[in-house]
């Protein structure tokens, strides 16, 4: 039973579309909220109604612009805060700086965990998430996380293509978990690369293992950013006789030239899921996008009512 007497959906500017998804399953309407910028960039925020002791519940993921929208829901956040609202749990279905988490180099931040402690001194109390690219992040916090994974919803898209002759590819070590898990779950042989990065967004292969040979291949990963590291992996199935081959990933970021990349004949699809605003790329036709408002509304009606969330995937 929920300690608070009701509670609220709202949305910042990053992905209204999901949010509307959200509410829609959840049966409720979207919270008023007035966002707007000054002349000179500021963010103006203004909750439109009474949001004291309510459990409230905020959607932004960190899209394009990542900046813009971090510093949006810190404002919201504030907002919410100098309103009294009785809980603050923010749904942050892509999280950025994801791939910043440790230093591997000297004099490097580590800005995965500078942007955990700015969301808790901000005043968020719970945070939900999706995919991280790297799971320890979680341990950046000092509030609650839920960590979400859209694996099951893309493992069961797959399934419903009753592919016969197949192969799950770990585009790299980080990868390999997720992979193995997709793997287990078509039970389908697992192959994985071995990659290095010697800059952002620049992927050289090193070593590839598994039979790819006239099967069709299953990619895995969690995001797609500018497509650099899939093109190496795509290439290297290619030249080892891949029959066709699918791209699945939570987060479509597409940064160019990511679908310039990615439109080669051996790809059948690339299929991620909506945690991303990509109503403007829907008009590619390999792309197939999944809805993961279920999901966040699942995990929303559990929080607000104290159940567990871990169930869902149980």
């Amino acid at each position: 039973m929920s300690q608070y007497s009701h509670m609220k959906l709202f949305t910042g500017t990053a992905n209204p579309a999901l949010a509307q998804e959200i509410a829609n399953y959840l049966n409720i309407t979207l919270g008023g909220v007035e966002i707007s910028r000054f002349a000179n960039g500021e963010i103006y925020v203004r909750f439109k109604e009474s949001i004291r002791g309510v459990d409230v519940f905020v959607v932004q993921p960190f899209a394009k612009p990542v900046n813009e929208n971090l510093m949006e829901l810190l404002i919201m956040v504030d907002a919410l805060k100098r309103a009294s609202a009785g809980r603050i749990t923010t749904i942050i279905p892509f999280y950025a700086y994801a791939r910043q988490e440790k230093k591997t180099a000297p004099r490097e931040p580590i800005t995965a965990r500078m942007v955990a402690d700015i969301l808790s001194t901000a005043g968020v109390d719970r945070i939900v998430t999706m995919d991280l690219h790297a799971p320890a992040i979680q341990g950046f916090f000092s509030i609650p996380v839920d960590h979400l994974t859209a694996l099951p919803k893309l493992s069961q898209y797959i399934k419903e293509k009753k592919i016969t002759n197949g192969v799950v590819i770990g585009p790299d070590a980080g990868s390999v978990k997720k992979a193995e898990k997709l793997a287990a779950s078509l039970h389908w042989p697992l192959g994985v690369m071995y990659k290095r990065r010697p800059a952002p967004n620049v992927a050289e292969m090193t070593f590839f293992i598994g039979d790819v040979k006239d099967k069709t291949s299953i990619i895995i990963d969690d995001m797609i950013d500018t497509g650099g590291s899939l093109e190496q992996v795509i290439m290297a199935l290619e030249e080892r006789g891949a029959r066709e081959i699918y791209v699945l990933a939570t987060h479509g970021i597409f940064s160019p030239p990511a679908l310039d990349r990615l439109n080669r004949p051996s790809i059948k699809e690339i299929i991620v899921c909506n945690t991303l605003p990509i109503d403007d790329l829907e008009s590619y036709p390999k792309l197939k996008v999944l809805s993961v408002a279920s999901l966040l509304g699942d995990t929303i009606r559990r929080i607000h009512k104290n159940i567990s969330v871990s169930e869902l995937f149980e």
